[in-house]
């Protein structure tokens, strides 16, 4: 690096349009000077929605460029109630908190996503990529684990040309949701632009397994979750 010249941190965040991805980019848009948005369509039951949500996020937070991927192959593997109506959704609250893996669960997805990701930063020669994965108050999805993180990390190293060592990032991983949406509270999010809602593309069911937790967030925060639910 020439010397005087100070390297610019660059973050890809993986945005999904939900409340916790929405967090995670206003944490990389203060920890980078740089940030490019990525989402991944692959076929979930509420990809019109959390696609528009992206791009509304794209014109609040501006990133620097953003790219838009599709691996609809994740429908055609299939065994998730996410991508599979003929699998009926988990809708009771006690879902929750079950220590069973939810049948919301779509098989090693992010892995999927963090290998887009990786490509991508590797040509940006970007330094972080951020995903907004939660595991201590989150649905108990394997690939939501700092375990899972960190091991990932050590395929970064080992699979890629390291020209400039990328590290994927999780702030989340360790919150609690009522600790996320006041995290958001304080970086000034606007919560009314993101989407969590498992079934619809309209109005939120507010029965999913996500609305349960989102709105169960909301309100140990003492806030308002600003969109609409039809129950």
């Amino acid at each position: 690096m020439t010397e005087g010249l100070q390297h610019k941190l660059k973050g890809i965040v993986l945005v999904s349009g939900g409340m916790d991805s929405l967090v995670t980019a206003a944490v990389a848009k203060q920890e980078c000077e740089e940030i490019f948005f990525l989402h991944v369509n692959y076929g979930q039951l509420t990809e019109v929605k959390e696609l528009y949500s992206f791009n509304k996020l794209v014109e609040h937070f501006q990133p620097k460029r953003t790219m838009i991927s599709s691996i609809e192959y994740l429908k055609q593997i299939g065994d998730s109630s996410l991508l599979d109506t003929s699998i009926k959704m988990d809708s009771d609250s006690s879902t929750i908190n079950n220590k069973e893996i939810p049948n919301t669960y779509v098989p090693f997805r992010n892995a999927h996503f963090l290998a887009i990701a990786t490509s991508w930063a590797e040509a940006l020669k970007a330094d972080r990529i951020y995903i907004g994965i939660v595991e201590v108050d989150g649905s108990g999805y394997p690939d939501c684990r700092q375990e899972f993180i960190d091991s990932f990390n050590l395929v970064i190293e080992k699979g890629t040309k390291n020209d400039q060592p990328i590290v994927v990032v999780a702030p989340l991983v360790n919150l609690t949701k009522k600790e996320i949406v006041l995290l958001g509270d304080k970086l000034n999010v606007p919560f009314e632009l993101s989407w969590s809602c498992y079934r619809n593309n309209e109005m939120a069911c507010g029965t999913c397994p996500s609305c349960q937790i989102r709105l169960k967030a909301f309100s140990e925060a003492g806030l308002t979750d600003p969109i609409l639910y039809k129950i």
